[in-house]
């Protein structure tokens, strides 16, 4: 199944915008009384069948909407700085929507060696991932912020970050509490400064490892990413 994405739809017809449209019609060649399906990215599934097939503006019916299998009772916030090599970074994104998050925000931190993300180009990456792992929620990407301002922001649930250091001994499986809203902050190829780390544990994160190897910051994301979900299927 094909599945396609549009955060706006609803009611009994609906068209789709441009970039959509030309995609369905000119690029996939869908015609008039074809099935094709939709989320919204907040859970729910829509089944519609084309009833105008123009090219800037295909029209179709909303047949039914019904909600997706892939709805967590826990919500999982990775914070991670962005790699010197953008494609590390959008597999980064591709992977954790495949196996499940809920938001994501570029942080920039003193040895980052990007300082600048392309957001759009992300949003687009989440949203591919979306489609193609037939999810019904969409990631949530925030723009980019310098690590001690995200420190600020008030987050109520457990709160990690992930550290290379002989005295960290802390590993996320056996501290993560199951069901429980988790943000994890993962740092760039260089890892956080101590100061960093020191900052973080006055806004009440611990320091955790993810396990005895040294990981790249995007591998680092997908461990902490998927440990989250295995620890709350169990």
């Amino acid at each position: 199944m094909n599945l396609f994405y549009d955060p706006n739809i609803e009611g009994k017809y609906y068209t789709l915008n441009k970039e959509e449209s030309k995609h369905i019609i000119k690029v996939l060649r869908k015609t008039e009384g074809e099935i094709i399906h939709f989320t919204n990215g907040n859970g729910l599934f829509f089944e519609t069948q084309i009833i105008s097939a123009i090219p800037s503006a295909c029209e179709v019916e909303i047949l039914k909407s019904y909600e997706g299998d892939d709805k967590r009772n826990y919500k999982l916030h990775i914070a991670i700085a962005p790699t010197k090599n953008n494609d590390r970074t959008e597999w980064f994104l591709e992977k954790s929507t495949e196996i499940g998050i809920d938001e994501i925000t570029p942080i920039i931190c003193e040895q980052s060696e990007r300082k600048v993300v392309k957001h759009d180009r992300f949003e687009k990456v989440i949203t591919a991932a979306v489609k193609q792992s037939l999810k019904s929620f969409h990631p949530q990407l925030n723009e980019q912020q310098k690590l001690k301002d995200f420190l600020t922001i008030d987050f109520k649930g457990q709160k990690f970050i992930a550290y290379i250091d002989e005295d960290v001994t802390l590993e996320l499986p056996y501290i993560y509490k199951k069901g429980e809203d988790v943000l994890i902050l993962i740092g760039p190829e260089g890892d956080f400064r101590p100061e960093e780390v020191e900052l973080a544990k006055q806004k009440g994160f611990i320091p955790i490892s993810l396990g005895n190897f040294r990981l790249r910051t995007e591998t680092a994301g997908v461990v902490a990413c998927n440990t989250i979900s295995i620890l709350n299927s169990i």
